[in-house]
């Protein structure tokens, strides 16, 4: 494990910041974590603090072609709204935040390991690496504004965010929802391919 553990990065609530994120990047000034809740037709997600309090929630529509997502605070205020675009090449997701600010997730293509994910309409940039669960958020002066880090083999789909940028909380935690469906889009993507690839050989 010791040889992973400069990628992995992921922690439970209650328990200190990464020794890596902090090198890095130092402390960071809030950190959130996410729990999906599973065998429901609808998708949700509880993104907690430190203390496990409930901060916001996310709650995706079913069935929705563009997968279209509304996350709100733990009083059940509109913090965005999210939808996923049809048929393009880009992995690309639509954000409308509350206060009417929006922007596009759109990933690069060709990136096999290594994920870019363009964040258009604010000028940041999510670069990570799937294999290692691990992303961060940069703004547009290529200032860290949160770091991502994926739970391995975790049946709830756990998530932990160290945020750089208190201002930023809200669009964090959009990226942070619309991120996790992307993953979860391109893990039923190599499902069916596989699928496709040993049921053609097999015939």
């Amino acid at each position: 494990m010791g040889v992973f553990s400069k990628y992995l990065r992921f922690r439970e609530a209650g328990e200190e910041a990464n020794v890596n994120n902090v090198q890095e990047y130092g402390q960071p000034v809030r950190s959130l974590f996410t729990t999906s809740k599973v065998f429901t037709l609808h998708k949700k997600t509880d993104i907690t603090d430190d203390q496990e309090n409930v901060v916001y929630r996310s709650w995706t529509k079913f069935p929705s072609l563009h997968d279209k997502t509304d996350i709100t605070d733990a009083e059940g205020n509109q913090v965005a709204h999210i939808e996923r675009k049809l048929l393009t090449l880009h992995e690309r997701h639509f954000i409308t935040m509350a206060d009417g600010t929006s922007f596009q997730l759109s990933n690069e293509l060709w990136h096999i390991i290594k994920d870019i994910s363009n964040i258009e309409g604010l000028g940041w940039v999510l670069r990570g690496n799937i294999a290692a669960l691990n992303f961060q958020l940069w703004d547009e002066h290529d200032q860290i504004i949160a770091v991502i880090s994926q739970k391995f083999l975790s049946l709830h789909d756990k998530y932990c965010v160290d945020i750089y940028q208190a201002d930023k909380e809200k669009t964090v935690v959009a990226i942070l929802v619309t991120l996790q469906h992307m993953i979860k889009d391109r893990e039923a993507s190599t499902s069916s391919s596989s699928f496709s690839f040993s049921s053609g050989n097999s015939n």
